[in-house]
């Protein structure tokens, strides 16, 4: 299959692959991902390139898209990632992000979740996206509105007693 990379004017964004599992590490283990998602036990890289395997490939595989690595231009440095994600007992698909501490504040979360999200309508035919966040994770519920999506109400997903505020 031949799967779509897309770019914005600073960044790239292609799908995620088995050369991001330390990336993933880093960022699964950022005290905010840790603090407002949750602690996914990935230890060490290889502990990254399992749950890659097991979650984000065979979703990639089965409908096209997921999570993207994103990439800045200028350097070729990976600094983040987004994405679509179909979750188990979740009726639509959302929109997921996470950077590193360090490119906080500088919009490429808006810029690249901009161009996942069109790209979802436009590229993959979805008729509805949602977002996913917990109330207290206010930089991202601050990203996910200014999107263009609304919180309308409280959800739970299984296996997950965090009470998810969704769009």
């Amino acid at each position: 299959m031949d799967y779509q990379t897309y770019e914005t004017e600073r960044l790239r964004l292609r799908l995620t692959n088995a050369g991001d599992a330390e990336l993933t590490h880093r960022l699964y283990n950022t005290q905010e991902f840790l603090q407002f998602v949750g602690d996914r036990s990935l230890n060490t890289a290889e502990d990254a390139l399992e749950y890659l395997k097991n979650r984000a490939f065979p979703q990639i595989e089965k409908l096209g898209y997921g999570n993207y690595t994103v990439i800045l231009k200028e350097n070729g440095e990976k600094i983040g990632s987004c994405g679509l994600y179909h979750r188990e007992g979740v009726a639509v698909v959302d929109i997921g992000f996470a950077f590193l501490p360090q490119y906080y504040g500088r919009s490429y979360g808006y810029e690249a979740a901009k161009v996942i999200l069109d790209a979802g309508f436009r590229d993959f035919g979805l008729q509805e996206i949602s977002a996913l966040t917990v109330q207290e994770n206010l930089a991202s519920r601050k990203l996910i509105e200014k999107l263009g999506l609304t919180f309308r109400k409280k959800v739970f997903i299984p296996n997950d007693p965090e009470e998810l505020f969704t769009t």
